[in-house]
């Protein structure tokens, strides 16, 4: 069953319930790794440079390697048990609607956007409710990587410290990903902790598109739309930023250009 939550919509109830990549912090004192059973799902996005590709379609619904790159995301997140992932809509929303109704692992509520488009801070705020009061996954929609060895949802959740993490991302070294020309966007101490680039400055970085996030980032957050960017940088000034280094490729898959470089990867002919 999919529920869906949004202002035009009766509101279901939902019970809530680099060097430092080998470390692995803990989120109890009992020493128990805190895997989260919630999840967002950002796919709210306009998807705009991609609709040369794929114009009648929602971006999250194209296919790489014969699925979705929505289905790629929530199939990671059941392998890593997560129980219920909240996916915000609005762009071509009946048709992402309409495709996630066949899903029954992780059960999907939505996030109707429908009305107002809230930006990537904003949208999570609203669903807070509906993930509950303990740190969450984080996955764009439209993410895409081959695991190394370990999976790498699994390795943030055994990194995650919530006691000194507000988030946890989950960062691609931009010289070794697909699809990516950019500048980065953080570089990373010794112990972890993440700052942000400055214009002009080239650092080693990129944001895969996946974290773990605690409810605690988004205090005192504004209402209505903003990025979640402004929340980042927030956790930067109290040292609560922290990153994580992908094992395995990362596939930015940002443009028409970048989908038949991705489809290669996934092939192994890249």
């Amino acid at each position: 069953m999919m529920a869906r939550i949004g202002s035009s919509i009766r509101h279901d109830d939902i019970i809530s319930s680099s060097p430092w990549s080998g470390t692995q912090l803990r989120a109890s004192e009992a020493g128990e790794i805190m895997r989260p059973k919630r999840a967002m799902v950002l796919a709210a996005g306009l998807g705009t440079r991609m609709r040369a590709h794929n114009g009648h379609i929602p971006k999250p619904l194209v296919e790489i390697g014969g699925k979705p790159l929505i289905d790629h995301v929530l199939d990671r997140l059941a392998v890593a048990d997560v129980d219920c992932a909240v996916v915000n809509v609005h762009h071509l929303a009946d048709a992402l609607e309409h495709h996630l109704a066949a899903r029954t692992r992780p059960e999907i509520i939505i996030s109707d956007e429908r009305e107002k488009l809230l930006g990537t801070g904003g949208g999570i705020a609203k669903a807070l409710p509906q993930l509950g009061n303990a740190p969450f996954f984080l996955v764009n929609s439209d993410t895409l990587w081959l695991d190394g060895v370990k999976p790498n949802l699994a390795r943030l959740a055994e990194a995650f410290d919530a006691k000194a993490m507000d988030a946890l991302l989950l960062l691609a070294p931009t010289i070794e990903s697909i699809g990516y020309s950019g500048r980065g966007d953080f570089s990373m101490l010794p112990d972890g902790r993440l700052r942000r680039r400055r214009e002009r400055e080239v650092v080693p970085f990129a944001y895969a598109g996946a974290a773990i996030l605690s409810p605690a980032l988004f205090a005192d957050a504004p209402s209505g739309a903003f990025p979640l960017t402004l929340s980042f940088d927030r956790a930067v000034e109290h040292d609560r930023l922290f990153g994580l280094r992908l094992e395995g490729v990362w596939m930015h898959v940002g443009a028409p250009d970048a989908v038949a470089a991705a489809e290669a990867a996934l092939a192994g002919t890249w």
